[in-house]
């Protein structure tokens, strides 16, 4: 008889965001009598920076918002300064990636306008815009600024247009966009850009998924799909996966996955719930978590997305009473690392006028910097300028660390051109030990030398940092690889203080210890 053997596989997924949960801010820290619009539109109604948190407000005669610092927290003054320049009720706001205090936002009116803010608190309110574009036929219902290329916008409206804009040019009022694209049939809903932002994806009202070339102004894929109704789509980060949400042929609450080179059928399809209100979604790149937001309830669901079938896993849902209206995301780089935040959502109740951060966190013990749930992320650097993009060039954002004391390139020169050392100039680090043949393995210490072979095995790593050995390595030849070599090093500086430290505390118990010793010979 023979026994055949069965091999055990587990059911669960291995995963560091499994228990990722929602916390809702104390009534303190929250932004209290804000007045919300009532609009029916279905977009966000506000938009969120480090520095400020801009939100569509009622006013008499017009359109306009609120931009209030991030820490000016509890009640707002009723007669609080508003950016009031539109003649039609505002209907989407956005901040620009690479200038925390520029704004866009586009009206009933048919205009866009950009705003310069303040960096001291508003005195006063704020009707001469920056910038106006002026193109659009009908109102304006969505804008999007290119998430690697600086100065340039997209808008769309009611003239089922989709126009670019380059604001890289000194005129106040610019009438003729860069490139207009003209053929979609219905109402654009969504719209979202891939990584080095070279393609456009869309939703439209007539319930088809677009993927663009926005340069060309030609379409590449195009969807549609009769057991899945779009409302929302974004791009999946560099998966060439996109996600939408939207509504079955039984009017439930739906996601789906789709393949980016061919959206003929849905990868997958997810029933939420039977509940009426709009599904917006929020893509994490960084640690490839899908947020949900229901606009009418109080939910966060949210899943991880995987590369291979099932595609997205459930992790958890966020329930809240209270209802939002709207939601702002914070970026990655305005995140508290210190208490393992790795998304931040600002909620829009309207019953009662009341605006609610809500913060995701991993659970974590230790207090320490968590790199591995914070990797490399978008800064505030533009990769590209306007002309370059528009000229065809593409290119990744530039990327930052979130580690506490790391340097925010607000203004990161370009990589200089390389050229061989003169005589007279220091050799660089990473080629010394090619023109020397040796490695400078020995440290001066206060009283000698100690060879690496003399330290331990832990004062042997702590020459590394995260496995890179600062003498063996190439000189980076491009902008992101600088970056790492930076990180690096300022990773190499922390550990070394941390074991000056450690020294420190071991030199004064020595001392106590002889002290002591000294007091017990002396009493006998």
């Amino acid at each position: 008889m023979t026994i055949t053997k069965m091999s055990w596989c587990p059911q669960y997924r291995s995963s560091k965001f499994r228990h990722v949960y929602g916390k809702a801010t104390s009534k303190e820290n929250c932004y209290d009598c804000v007045p919300i619009t009532r609009s029916v539109h279905d977009n966000h109604f506000c938009a969120v920076n480090p520095r400020f948190i801009a939100v569509v407000t009622e006013c008499a005669g017009g359109g306009a918002f609120l931009v209030i610092p991030v820490n000016q927290t509890g009640k707002l003054d009723p007669h609080y300064p508003r950016v009031s320049g539109h003649k039609g009720n505002v209907l989407d706001i956005k901040w620009n990636p690479f200038n925390d205090f520029v704004i866009a936002s586009c009206s009933e009116d048919a205009t866009v306008k950009v705003w310069n803010i303040p960096q001291h608190l508003l005195t006063k309110s704020i009707t001469h815009a920056q910038k106006e574009l002026l193109g659009h036929a009908r109102r304006v219902g969505l804008i999007e600024w290119h998430p690697t290329a600086s100065d340039i916008l997209f808008s769309t409206g009611y003239d089922y247009k989709i126009m670019i804009w380059n604001l890289n040019t000194k005129e106040s009022v610019i009438q003729d966009p860069v490139k207009t694209i003209s053929f979609h049939t219905d109402v654009i809903l969504s719209m979202s850009f891939n990584t080095d932002g070279s393609l456009l994806a869309t939703a439209c009202r007539d319930r088809k998924i677009r993927i663009i070339d926005p340069r060309a102004g030609t379409l590449l894929q195009e969807a549609s799909n009769k057991s899945h109704r779009v409302n929302k789509v974004l791009f999946l980060g560099n998966m060439k996966k996109l996600a939408s949400t939207g509504t079955s042929r039984w009017n439930n609450r739906q996601i789906a996955i789709w393949d980016q080179g061919d959206l003929s059928v849905p990868l997958a399809e997810e029933d939420v719930d039977g509940s009426s209100g709009l599904l917006f979604p929020f893509y994490d790149a960084d640690t490839h978590m899908l947020y949900v937001l229901g606009k009418g309830d109080g939910n966060i669901r949210y899943y991880e997305i995987s590369p291979e079938k099932p595609y997205f896993n459930y992790l958890m849902e966020y329930r809240s009473p209270l209802p939002q209206k709207g939601v702002g995301a914070m970026p990655k780089r305005g995140l508290d690392v210190s208490s393992c935040e790795i998304f931040r959502f600002y909620k829009l109740i309207p019953a009662k006028s009341l605006i609610e951060p809500v913060s995701m966190i991993v659970p974590r013990r230790s207090e320490s910097y968590q790199e591995d749930i914070y990797p490399l992320t978008a800064g505030v650097q533009p990769a590209l300028t306007a002309q370059e993009w528009l000229n065809g060039v593409n290119k990744g954002p530039v990327l930052m660390s979130l580690r506490p004391g790391s340097v925010i390139f607000n203004s990161l020169p370009p990589f200089p051109e390389e050229s061989p050392p003169e005589a007279t100039e220091p050799v660089p680090f990473w080629s010394r030990t090619a023109e020397t043949n040796e490695k400078p393995n020995r440290i001066p210490e206060k009283w000698g030398n100690w060879t690496a072979e003399d330290r331990g095995q832990e004062d042997k790593k702590m020459g590394l940092s995260n496995g890179f050995d600062a003498f063996e390595c190439p000189p980076p030849k491009t902008e992101n690889e600088l970056l790492q070599v930076f990180y690096r090093q300022q990773e190499e500086i922390r550990r070394l203080r941390e074991a000056l430290i450690q020294r420190d505390v071991q030199i004064r118990q020595l001392e106590l210890e002889i002290k002591n010793v000294h007091m017990d010979t002396g009493r006998f």
